[in-house]
């Protein structure tokens, strides 16, 4: 259903993107933000389901500035070399990633020729929520346990577009007390906190939580369809 596109960014940079596509005329699009172990089987799957949901899906690869081709399992080895790239990419000068993936909401809103939501999975829920409040050209965003969002210097950031946020309660990276802060701080943020691990939507992963991952994935749905069409 998908193939990998490259993908210009403001500043020149080139970079791949996992491309799905629905049968038919889309009815918007969505940009799908990878965990840190690279636009890997188990993010072209997420994106060929949203296009099987109807949604032109685009997985812009954020580690191909400092790594190109990652794709990662879930090992502790894996782990370790995945928080190593994405330490590596926050380190980058401003505005670091964020222009790649700008590039794939503009290159998604014209291949779609509809509204772009985004949604993200661990750090690429924490991109997702950055990218709520800095980019341009989204109509709605969708954070799943993104790690970082609910420390104050995110908590400060103010989203330009409604925000769905995935949380789960037994999640060690994400206490939940600060989930209960962020939800606190923004309560135009519709807050879902499930009875889960961190990375439960992940099905190769062992937090895989089947019942949470498919509530939140039809929360999801109904939101986009709400937002985007």
């Amino acid at each position: 259903m998908g193939q990998f596109v490259d993908l210009t960014s403001s500043d020149g940079f080139v970079a791949p993107a996992w491309v799905a596509r629905p049968e038919g005329t889309p009815r918007g699009a969505v940009v799908v933000l990878q965990e840190i172990f690279g636009v890997n089987s188990h993010i072209r799957s997420v994106a060929d389901r949203y296009a099987a949901s109807g949604y032109l899906a685009v997985a812009p690869s954020t580690f191909h500035r400092v790594k190109q081709g990652v794709e990662l399992g879930y090992t502790g080895d894996d782990m370790q070399a995945g928080m190593g790239l994405k330490a590596a990419v926050e380190a980058l000068p401003a505005p670091g990633v964020m222009p790649d993936i700008q590039a794939a909401i503009d290159y998604a809103a014209q291949q779609s020729g509809g509204k772009v939501g985004i949604v993200g999975y661990c750090w690429g829920g924490l991109l997702t929520w950055r990218s709520a409040c800095q980019l341009q050209g989204l109509s709605a965003a969708v954070p799943y346990y993104g790690g970082g969002v609910t420390t104050p210097e995110e908590v400060a950031r103010t989203p330009k577009v409604p925000v769905l946020a995935h949380f789960g309660e037994r999640d060690h990276w994400i206490p939940l007390d600060s989930v209960q802060a962020f939800g606190k701080a923004h309560p135009e943020v519709e807050v879902h906190v499930y009875a889960a691990d961190h990375g439960f939507n992940c099905d190769q992963r062992g937090s895989y939580d089947e019942a949470a991952a498919n509530t939140a994935r039809e929360r999801t749905l109904a939101f986009f369809a709400k937002h985007l069409g």
